[in-house]
């Protein structure tokens, strides 16, 4: 079955563009020119791929991110930025907003193909493991993107609910930032410093500040 991509941008140029270079490698593609024609697509098109534009009119990228993973079923879409904006900010801001990576312009079609072709394979693995993990007071089911934590559903963006999946499948064992980095965004990402804990303050505010622990200059771990 041919992986579906959708591509949002406001630049018919970078539309046409990629759409080519997609089309070539054999996979299926619609494409939007802003969020809100995005956000329409997505109710009869759920593509495995988002590449989504930051700077559009009427809804930007960030917003249009926000809005899709509200939705829980959209959340095992991967979700990647098309950015000229390289600054640590923007990044946080997007992977605050629930975005998968980064991928920057000018565009290069070798280094395009091989972004996309690591993301949808990082999808592939994600899927493979379904079974619920229980861990005291708190239940992560992976094939749902649900958990709870003292039987009340709490809902989590798509990397926040992959570090909270990663540290509590072995409470008490310190992950170090780079474990986290490489199994989450995978090892040829490259996100800010400061994105892991961004991650980390939001999921204690959603299950309790206690509950992940800081060890300085290693790592985190999910402490029972």
């Amino acid at each position: 079955m041919q992986q579906k991509i959708l591509l949002v941008d406001d630049d018919p140029d970078i539309l046409e563009f990629i759409s080519y270079n997609v089309r070539q490698e054999g996979y299926e593609i619609q494409t939007a020119d802003n969020g809100i024609k995005a956000l329409e697509i997505l109710k009869s098109y759920k593509p495995d791929l988002i590449i989504l534009d930051v700077m559009m009119p009427e809804m930007d990228g960030i917003e249009t991110c926000q809005e899709i993973r509200k939705n829980q079923e959209f959340n095992d879409i991967i979700i990647t930025f098309l950015t000229a904006r390289a600054e640590d900010y923007s990044q946080i801001a997007g992977f605050d907003a629930g975005a998968d990576d980064y991928i920057t312009k000018p565009i290069r079609p070798k280094l395009l193909i091989s972004k996309i072709k690591s993301l949808l394979r990082r999808k592939d693995v994600e899927n493979i493991e379904i079974e619920p993990t229980v861990s005291t007071n708190l239940i992560i089911d992976k094939e749902k993107f649900i958990v709870f934590k003292d039987n009340e559903e709490i809902i989590l963006p798509k990397k926040e609910f992959e570090i909270l999946s990663l540290l509590v499948s072995k409470p008490d064992r310190v992950f170090t930032r780079e474990e986290i980095y490489e199994k989450i965004w995978g090892e040829n990402i490259f996100v800010g410093d400061r994105t892991i804990d961004v991650h980390i303050r939001k999921i204690r505010q959603k299950i309790g500040e206690d509950t992940i622990k800081t060890i300085k200059g290693v790592g985190y771990k999910y402490q029972i």
